[in-house]
């Protein structure tokens, strides 16, 4: 009896090493839709794209130096289409101030966005410097403009606040909404004065449509 025990018992020793390991579980702090490798950035994280700026613009002539970019005062690009997001201005209501990555190059105020840090909240607002609202996303439309982001707010709340996510082998950033919880994303496949908008309506970041690089701008 004892060695028919001790057979099972060798059987069973075998049996969990050869088994395949389960799947790690997801981390209790990475919040749902946010793959491996995408971390949250505060505004120190932030201010180390300064450090990295002459990779990504052309080099600033030497009497310029002084003139460096403020690491909060940034262009978006989305990478889907390769196109700087623009604050349209010029639009009629009720989509003044819509966000649509539609510049080939940036620099002017249109392309331009300071991102303001809340520690309280350890957030973002991301302010146009083309009208100097706060971006804001536009939960109550309907449509296929639900969720578009605006620049259309003089003060900060629920609406116009970000988590900024980063991924350092992608060298992308993502912006979640703290009002819905969704990633911004921008639409490639829209038509008309929508088209290349920026909403947020993405519950992962899946792919280029997620994905942004953020460019220093002087300040």
């Amino acid at each position: 009896m004892t060695s028919v025990v001790l057979s099972l018992s060798a059987l069973l020793a075998v049996s969990a090493l050869s088994a395949p390991a389960a799947a790690a579980a997801p981390s209790a702090d990475r919040p749902a839709g946010v793959p491996a490798g995408w971390e949250a950035v505060d505004a120190a994280d932030l201010a180390r794209i300064g450090e990295e700026a002459d990779a990504r613009r052309a080099p600033l002539a030497a009497e310029d130096a002084a003139a460096a970019a403020e690491p909060e005062l940034l262009a978006v690009e989305s990478v889907a289409n390769g196109r700087f997001a623009a604050t349209e201005v010029n639009y009629a209501a009720p989509n003044t101030g819509v966000l649509r990555a539609r510049s080939t190059e940036f620099g002017g105020s249109w392309e331009s966005f300071a991102f303001e840090w809340d520690e309280t909240t350890q957030t973002y607002a991301l302010k146009s410097l083309a009208n100097n609202r706060y971006v804001a996303v536009e939960k109550n439309y309907t449509g296929s403009a639900q969720n578009v982001l605006r620049a259309r707010s003089t003060s900060v709340g629920g609406w116009e606040r970000f988590v900024l996510y980063y991924s350092e082998s992608l060298d992308r950033y993502a912006l979640q909404s703290t009002l819905n919880g969704l990633f911004v994303t921008m639409e490639n496949s829209y038509t008309g004065t929508l088209q290349y908008a920026l909403r947020a309506r993405s519950a992962d970041i899946t792919g280029s449509w997620e994905e942004f690089v953020l460019h220093p701008l002087a300040a």
